[in-house]
């Protein structure tokens, strides 16, 4: 039964539940380790909830723990911060773990302690506090199954994601609020007003395999969709006419940020890319209004006729400005464009 009422069957881990807990200290307005201490700590303890505490000390500490730590020892991995030091660990769980099948079996949990936590949003309960909610369901060991999404580079390393893939405007306001990371959630609002003032366009090319109704949840991480990045696509892809784009988005779950409800009917393991772009000639308050909306998750009810919504199994997106950014689950990564190799795309994820 799902306890939030959102139509999930949660699976619940084993009693007691040995669990590995990851505070970023810095995150968000560097209040991490109060939250837990105040708020966390004593649900898990009330739970009787085992568990080991972990404060980062420095970049990519998290990365070199999970690489040292045998993780058959723990039932669970546990982050508190916002979604960039889950972005670390799962990078390291993921790629480097020998036995794939196993790595994933082993849950990830997020407890919001940044300034964005998206995925924290995307599953604890909107009535109530949402630190308290995942600190429940964390207590009760609540367990489901997550989409993760390949992509490839140019330069052909590949990455997994757990949230979204971004190029243009929201790329850009991620990479640029860092600067206000210090008011907390505030900071995206900040950064969108900033880059609002001096709008920009993208030049690109953007082509995706859209969904049918037939088609099934893709439940392995064979890129079995995707052509070459030297091939073109197949004809059964779609591939967008216009080539110059304000903001092109590619997410799976149902939020973009705490306060941002960017795909109101996604579910963790619906096997679906939500993409997202805006073309170019919108106005400055109309792409205001479209995210001002989006916190309630009403933006495709704008009509809107620059922004358009598909559901996808797969994308290639070709940057074809010298100068952008392309975020992966809020981090900056490789940008285009180079010769003949300026494709970034992403595949249809497994539970």
């Amino acid at each position: 039964r799902d306890p939030l009422g959102r139509g999930v069957l949660y699976k619940e881990v084993r009693r007691p539940c040995r669990v590995m807990v990851l505070v970023n200290p810095h995150s968000g307005r560097g209040q991490a380790l109060q939250l837990f201490t105040g708020h966390v700590q004593g649900m898990l303890t009330e739970a009787a909830v085992p568990y080991t505490l972990v404060i980062t000390e420095h970049q990519n500490h998290a990365r070199e723990m999970v690489r040292k730590t045998d993780l058959s020892q723990w039932d669970a991995l546990v982050i508190m911060s916002g979604d960039g030091l889950l972005f670390e660990v799962c990078e390291q769980n993921k790629t480097e773990q020998e036995d794939w099948q196993e790595a994933i079996q082993i849950p990830l949990g997020i407890l919001p302690g940044g300034s964005g936590n998206a995925l924290a949003a995307s599953w604890g309960e909107e009535t109530v506090e949402l630190l308290l909610s995942c600190g429940f369901m964390l207590c009760k060991g609540l367990v489901v199954s997550l989409d993760l999404v390949s992509i490839h580079l140019a330069s052909q390393q590949r990455l997994f994601s757990f949230l979204s893939l971004a190029w243009g405007f929201v790329a850009d306001v991620d990479i640029e609020s860092e600067k206000y990371r210090h008011v907390g959630a505030i900071r995206f609002l900040m950064g969108t007003l900033v880059r609002l003032a001096s709008l920009r366009v993208y030049q690109g090319r953007l082509a995706y395999l859209p969904v049918k109704e037939s088609d099934g949840k893709t439940r392995t991480l064979v890129d079995s969709l995707l052509p070459g990045l030297d091939q073109p696509v197949p004809e059964s892809w779609t591939v967008v006419k216009e080539e110059d784009f304000v903001l092109v988005l590619a997410i799976y779950q149902s939020h973009l940020a705490e306060d941002l409800w960017t795909v109101p009917g996604a579910m963790a393991d619906d096997g679906l890319i939500h993409l997202f772009y805006v073309t170019a000639g919108i106005s400055r308050p109309a792409l205001l209004r479209l995210f001002l909306a989006m916190e309630k998750g009403a933006h495709l009810a704008c009509g809107c006729p620059y922004l358009v919504y598909k559901k996808v199994k797969a994308l290639r997106l070709e940057p074809i400005s010298p100068q952008g950014v392309i975020t992966v689950d809020g981090e900056m990564v490789e940008y285009g464009p180079k010769p003949h190799h300026s494709h970034h795309c992403i595949n249809p994820p497994p539970p």
